[in-house]
């Protein structure tokens, strides 16, 4: 009989002293080391999502064109003749913050394969990445590192990177966030699922040869990084896209076989995961004898082989006698491929080494066994405090100018072609709008249609309502796809927390995912997959709740598509929606101020909804010039990307807005108000009529602001500066805080 654990042994396993009692409860008898392993894993917040789990259940996860919601690898909605759209996001944080280059480029991997395994050729890739402040050394460092890994897996496997968000924020200085999202394409005949069933079919493992890299990677992302997390280094997989490439085109080739059961990516907690779960959809069992997987490390133990997360590595269950037609497959791509085991009747996970039984578990205790927990929420006491306090009464620290030039050259508004060079946004050929873009646009070859996509968060709102800066993450991607003419589909979402043990975590998680659902229950936007990301501390601080929304669409293409930059001198400027009194969370308030307070900006969703649909409207008739959504920064940054991106200056009338209040911030609200809800346009003079009549049938407010021409950005009346000015701050700021070394 196997010993008791020791507490620290049970930490290492991400365990309870409560939960390993429940283990043996459940048994009727202690587990072994490995049962104990397979179980820490299993029922770690990584994998069983024991937290959020009850809360999740409020997400809109039906839709006319959801075909597969969550549960699997990836959601899955209808394009259209018999075309799906397959796409998820994923975190990857605790291992990028101890090894940037292989915790991101193992998180592109993992996300890639999370699609293909579903069938769907990976035609895209975003990222949401968020770090300390950049004028401290380590965090470039950091952050450089992090762009290197993303770029180098991408670039490797040949699937465009084409979009994405960066942010800076000494929030993350001790936990950086590392989200990736993967967009993939499949015929509706070649979707597969990742489910086990038929007592003696095989199942194949194929793929890399099984190491030691990444054991307790699924527990290490369910604890706080503390001063030892260096030591958690071997917990980080190291990643070869070069053989993920091979392992992704084979994959596809068998996708569609008729004697092909299922597929599974083989990710966190190894075999461990990936064949329970496998099963546990199956209403089946399975055996494993780990003397047949093909290792490259000499003298590894059951425990090492069954918990390994060794990357590129996926398993496969066919049809009985039929393995060898597989495994020829795979060995034209000179991949290794292993029967390793069979499909039982008996729903348990039994391993075998050389035959001999070494451990088993139900599969209802390994896969659903653990307890949901409910731990104590409350509302943090100071933010009653942080939430009256009204930034408009604070003097701006500089005149108008001056904060203009200072917000547009700050790295969270300026130009970020420094990241997006280091990723290859045009192989295959098929993207129409990539980086710089609000969102990325690819084509279908030889159809009229194509799909937009987006990543998108308001952290700093979050801080001060969760569920409102959840519900703004979703209606900014609205307005994303909105001014590239996509109507949304679904949606997906990642949601990076502190430690879920603290009331004060716990309550931002609970009104996070409250907010998310009533954002996407109102503007009709199905969730069909996500990830939880907990315990996002370092030190015993924890990151502010930032929920991440990545968001696909569909569009009609017929010739070529508006962007964010002017287009001609003399078009009118028009403000879609109202004018911002608010200067909560922005990044003005952040940089003139040093802090994040002051009551959430309003956000209507119908009214929202309505905008988008009218702006859909406009630019799918060819009415625009440009769009541009309206986010960090405001008007006024919102102006000096689309003069700069046009290589045209514009004249704004502030005085087209509603007059501000006597209180000091009340002018720089408008420029950088951060509210929800505004789109900037541009069009010729002749069409403001039908611009004029689809805001009135869609019953969305509009305001003419100015004129685009000129080598002068102006708010007339405020401020001015030259268009060479504006280019220099926006394009030289990231380059230039990246050069200092």
């Amino acid at each position: 009989m196997s010993e008791a654990p020791t507490e620290a042994a049970l930490r290492e396993l991400a365990l309870t002293r409560e939960e390993y009692q429940r283990a043996v409860l459940l048994l009727g008898r202690p587990p072994n080391p490995l049962e104990l392993g397979m179980l820490g894993a299993m029922w770690s917040e990584h994998c069983s999502y024991k937290t959020s789990k009850r809360l999740l259940r409020q997400l809109p996860t039906q839709g006319d064109r959801v075909v597969l919601g969550p549960g699997e690898n990836a959601g899955v909605v209808d394009l259209g003749d018999s075309l799906l759209c397959c796409f998820k996001i994923e975190s990857h944080n605790h291992p990028s913050a101890i090894e940037p280059v292989q915790g991101a480029a193992t998180g592109v991997g993992g996300i890639l394969r999370d699609v293909f395994a579903m069938g769907a050729r990976p035609v895209a890739l975003l990222d949401a990445i968020r770090f300390g402040e950049p004028t401290d050394r380590l965090q470039r460092h950091r952050f450089a590192r992090v762009v290197e890994g993303i770029g180098f897996y991408g670039n490797c496997i040949g699937v465009p990177t084409v979009g994405g968000e960066t942010y800076f924020d000494d929030a993350y200085g001790g936990n950086c966030l590392v989200n990736a999202m993967c967009v993939g394409v499949a015929g509706r005949d070649q979707l597969v699922r990742a489910v086990a069933k038929g007592p003696g079919n095989p199942v194949l493992l194929v793929g890399a040869a099984t190491g030691r890299d990444g054991i307790h990677g699924a527990t290490f992302a369910s604890v706080q990084l503390d001063e030892g997390a260096e030591e958690r280094r071997p917990a980080v997989q190291v990643g070869n896209p070069f053989l993920e490439k091979c392992l992704m085109e084979a994959c596809l080739e068998i996708c569609g076989h008729q004697a092909l059961v299922g597929l599974q990516d083989c990710g966190a907690a190894g075999l461990t995961s990936s064949c329970s779960e496998m099963a546990r959809r199956g209403g089946v069992g399975l055996q494993i004898d780990v003397a047949r997987v093909g290792r490259r490390e000499v003298g590894m133990t059951p425990y090492e082989v069954m918990l390994s997360e060794s990357q590129e590595r996926m398993v496969l269950v066919v049809e009985r006698g039929r393995e060898a037609e597989f495994q020829r497959v795979f060995e034209r791509w000179d991949l290794r491929s292993d029967v390793i085991g069979r499909v039982i009747a008996e729903p348990e996970l039994r391993i075998l080494e050389q035959g001999t039984e070494v451990g088993s578990l139900p599969l209802a205790v390994l896969v659903e066994g653990f307890l949901e927990r409910r731990p104590e929420s409350r509302m943090p006491p100071a933010l009653a405090e942080r939430t009256a306090m009204d930034p408009l009464e604070l003097p701006p620290p500089w005149g108008p100018k001056e904060a203009w030039l200072r917000v547009i050259a700050s790295p969270n508004c300026a130009d970020t072609t420094w990241v997006q060079r280091q990723y290859d946004h045009q192989v295959g050929d098929d993207t129409v709008l990539g980086p710089g873009a609000d969102a990325a646009v690819l084509r279908f070859k030889g159809r009229g249609d194509g799909i937009a996509m987006t990543v998108d968060g308001a952290h700093r709102c979050s801080a001060l309502d969760p569920a409102r800066g959840a519900a703004m993450a979703v209606a900014e991607g609205l307005r994303n796809l909105a001014v590239v003419g996509a109507e949304p589909l679904a949606l997906t979402n990642c949601l990076n927390f502190g430690d879920p043990d603290q009331p004060e975590v716990m309550w931002q998680l609970e009104e996070a995912v409250r907010g998310l659902a009533e954002a996407a229950t109102a503007l009709g936007i199905p969730v069909v997959s996500g990830n939880v990301s907990l315990y996002n501390d370092y030190g015993g601080q924890g990151i502010p709740p930032t929920p991440v929304v990545g968001m696909v669409g569909r569009l009609p293409i017929s010739g070529p598509l508006i962007g964010p930059g002017f287009k001609e001198a003399g078009d009118r400027i028009v403000l879609i929606g109202d004018h911002s009194s608010n200067l909560t969370g922005s990044e003005y308030q952040r940089l003139a101020h040093g802090l994040v307070a002051g009551p959430a900006p309003d956000l209507d969703l119908d009214r929202e909804r309505a905008m988008a649909a009218a702006v859909i409207e406009l630019v799918r008739a060819g009415t625009l010039h440009s769009a541009h959504d309206l986010a960090m920064g405001g008007l006024a940054v919102a102006l000096a990307e689309s003069c700069v991106r046009g290589g045209l200056g514009a004249r704004v009338h502030l005085a087209e807005l509603e007059p501000p209040a006597t209180r000091p911030g009340a002018r720089y609200a408008q420029l950088f108000g951060e509210g929800p809800g505004r789109y900037l346009l541009s069009l010729p003079a002749g069409r403001l009529s039908a611009l004029e009549r689809v805001c009135s049938d869609h019953a969305v407010p509009f305001t003419e602001l100015g004129t685009v021409g000129g080598d002068e950005l102006e708010f007339t009346g405020f401020a001015r500066i030259s268009l060479a000015m504006a280019a220099a701050a926006v394009e030289r700021s990231l380059p230039q805080l990246m050069a200092s070394g």
